[in-house]
């Protein structure tokens, strides 16, 4: 391996081929230095980024300061030098956090929360920040503020959302690893769209990621994208609130209970394609020993669904309360998204019952899943009820009550889990006719994260997907 002053495209991009682990064996190994990694990481960047949008800052410079006094210190923390994206929600200190929003300015953030300093402690090495979708609200990302970022697997089609630049620039190759966030399914949803592996944990899974909120405390839950199930099992570890918690490492020799959920919470049916992928991997299952059934969610879906996008709406109000309180005397339709006004206006028209009875759903959904996870480990299920949607699709200046409708019923399996507290986990093992991502996800109840990671482990190994690359990446031919 070269030194990092002699770095070529080609030797980049090779490097950037391999997951987090591997790239850190490069600098354990003294085959390449951290201050090498990351600007192979920015070479990536240079080359690829233009056409995918992906980052929506970009910290060259306090990067390579930072990975030189990795080096100078020859420090032993176990991911030295690997580069990373957090979110544009996420505080960073050193950029600044504008959650994909013109209402908020580009003030540079002083302190992170236990999240990124557990993050930062173990070597990794930020780049710059990831695009989002205005205040994580949609499912694809596509914010008035900039970038519009594309999909690498077809530039024409979206990357989902919010977590869509953290989930495109992995699929690339533009960084190993990249932080996500999901409210209602941002980080599987754009794992699916991207063909990596996303694991959203339960409630109270992490240390603190951001400031106190009443709702997003109760359905937000960060992790890792990563393109190997490895690297997500060691951020999951790494910010788990019990120090020094093992991480997964293998399948286990444990068959389990797999009940297949095909409709939507609402009832409907998926894309074809969406079907077959799952049904393929239901037989996946089954061959690998696992017992294998159709089962239907203990919940009244429409009910549970009402209750959540009520609860979405209250998020977007409170985005509208703060930036009105920062824009002075600016216009809110010049600093907020047609979405973001229309879902805020929407909760404030909510009768107060609607909280009510949307808190009522949370406070049962323990004890009904409880029972229902008695009798199976595991739920297979679709992510998104159709592939991924060409660009414009959920744009945020479309008539909202089409948007409603049309959003909400991709997203429509989802959002069980960021109200109930439990986790679940994207994984890409299944492809469109015309060469787009399908994931499969599998769900869990509460403290199960590590039978999720086991199974990944398993399938990973069983139908691997590490050699399949987008057209937009380090392994495109023109590489």
């Amino acid at each position: 391996m070269p030194h990092h002053d002699t770095l070529t495209r080609s030797d980049a991009f090779r490097i950037g081929r391999l997951d987090a682990h591997d790239q850190a064996a490069l600098v354990r190994s003294g085959q390449l230095d951290a201050a090498g990694l990351i600007d192979a990481a920015i070479l990536r960047i240079e080359a690829l980024d233009p056409a995918l949008q992906a980052l929506s800052h970009r910290a060259f410079e306090p990067a390579r300061r930072e990975a030189a006094e990795l080096d100078r210190a020859h420090t032993r923390a176990p991911m030295a030098g690997v580069p990373w994206l957090p979110k544009d929600s996420l505080d960073y200190p050193g950029m600044p956090t504008r959650s994909g929003s013109r209402s908020r300015s580009a003030t540079l953030v002083a302190h992170g929360h236990p999240y990124v300093q557990r993050l930062v402690a173990q070597g990794l090495v930020a780049v710059g920040k990831s695009a989002m979708p205005e205040f994580g609200l949609l499912a694809s990302t596509e914010p008035l503020l900039g970038p519009v970022t594309r999909n690498p697997w077809s530039l024409a089609h979206s990357p989902g959302g919010s977590s869509g630049g953290a989930a495109a620039a992995v699929a690339a190759g533009l960084v190993p690893v990249a932080h996500g966030s999901d409210g209602g399914g941002s980080i599987r949803l754009p794992s699916s769209c991207c063909g990596v592996v996303g694991l959203k944990p339960g409630r109270d899974s992490t240390v603190r990621v951001r400031d106190r909120h009443l709702v997003e405390d109760l359905l937000v839950a960060d992790g890792l994208h990563a393109r190997s199930v490895r690297d997500v099992a060691w951020g999951f570890a790494t910010t788990h609130p019990q120090v020094g918690r093992p991480m997964v490492r293998a399948p286990s020799a444990r068959r389990l209970r797999i009940g297949v959920i095909e409709q939507g919470l609402r009832g409907a049916a998926p894309h074809p394609e969406v079907r077959d992928a799952v049904a393929r991997t239901a037989t996946l299952c089954e061959a690998l020993g696992h017992r294998v059934e159709r089962v239907r969610w203990p919940i009244d879906g429409d009910a549970f669904l009402t209750a959540f996008e009520d609860l979405w709406s209250h998020l977007a109000a409170d985005a509208v309360d703060a930036a009105t309180a920062l824009i002075g005397g600016r216009r809110l339709e010049d600093a907020l998204e047609p979405w973001t006004l229309a879902l805020g206006a929407r909760a404030r028209a909510l009768p107060t019952r609607a909280l009510e009875d949307a808190y009522a759903q949370i406070a049962g959904l323990p004890r009904q899943l409880s029972a229902f996870y008695a009798t199976h480990d595991v739920v297979l299920t679709p992510v998104v009820s159709a592939p991924p949607p060409p660009i414009g699709t959920f744009a945020p200046e479309l008539p909202t009550e089409a948007l409603m409708q049309t959003m909400f019923a991709w997203i429509d399996y989802t959002p069980l889990q960021n109200m109930a507290g439990t986790p679940a986990i994207s994984l890409p093992l299944g492809m469109s006719t015309d060469g787009l991502p399908i994931g499969a996800m599998f769900a869990a109840d509460r403290g199960q994260e590590d039978v999720l990671l086991a199974l990944a482990y398993e399938l990973e190994a069983a139908a691997p997907w590490a050699d399949r690359w987008p057209a937009h990446s380090v392994a495109a031919p023109a590489a």
